[in-house]
């Protein structure tokens, strides 16, 4: 598994590479100052999974290098490393497109198995933001709101679902939108894998439902 590390210390930059390249199965392929950096060298070097700092002053900070990112290249994963323990990161964290979130103090082997764990395609929250997450679903459950997962789509995402929806084919969408067919097809699957859908019609009758077929 290849790895990139986005963090504004040196010395940390230095010590995550030197944990990581301590196991057979990893590798550092490179690292960044901030999050500017980060998109820029993960969009030429293509790692599996970037290591991304939150708080990256005086550059981009990692949430919108997040953000940015899984619009560019959705297929690579980033798992967040943080100092914050903190409800509202977890959640701005998640909407930016994260697939995990670990905080600096866990220990060493913790990091190491979210890390295979997200790389491999799943998703890690430390034990603190599940019981976040479970406390917040259970507060919508009571209030009796529609969890609806519209909301968890990035915005390239929800911008995709409507073109899917209007009939365009994925090269259609991909010209239009000046990305690869295959970044389409990424984003498509990620969409349906968060709908819970497995087939177009039920990509439009719910786009529908949603009041996106807005031809004007």
């Amino acid at each position: 598994m290849k790895l990139l590390i986005a963090d504004d210390h040196a010395i940390v930059r230095s010590g995550l590479s030197m944990l990581i390249g301590s196991h057979a199965d990893l590798e550092v392929v490179g690292t960044a100052a901030d999050g500017r950096e980060a998109v820029e060298k993960a969009l030429a070097l293509r790692p599996d999974l970037v290591l991304m700092d939150l708080s990256m002053p005086p550059g981009e900070n990692g949430l919108s290098a997040t953000s940015r990112l899984k619009e560019a290249a959705p297929e690579i994963e980033v798992l967040v490393l943080t100092m914050h323990d903190d409800e509202e990161y977890l959640f701005r964290v998640l909407q930016a497109g994260a697939s995990g979130f670990i905080l600096k103090s866990a220990p060493d082997q913790d990091l190491i198995a979210a890390i295979r764990q997200v790389a491999g395609g799943s998703a890690y929250l430390h034990p603190s933001a599940t019981k976040s997450l479970i406390q917040e679903f259970l507060q919508r459950v009571q209030k009796g709101e529609d969890a609806d997962r519209y909301s968890v789509l990035t915005d390239r995402e929800q911008e995709i679902l409507t073109l899917i929806a209007k009939g365009y084919a994925n090269k259609e969408i991909a010209e239009q939108l000046v990305v690869s067919v295959k970044t389409v097809e990424t984003h498509k699957a990620k969409i349906m894998e968060k709908l819970q859908m497995k087939t177009r019609p039920e990509l439009v009758r719910y786009a529908m439902k949603k009041g996106l077929l807005d031809f004007e």
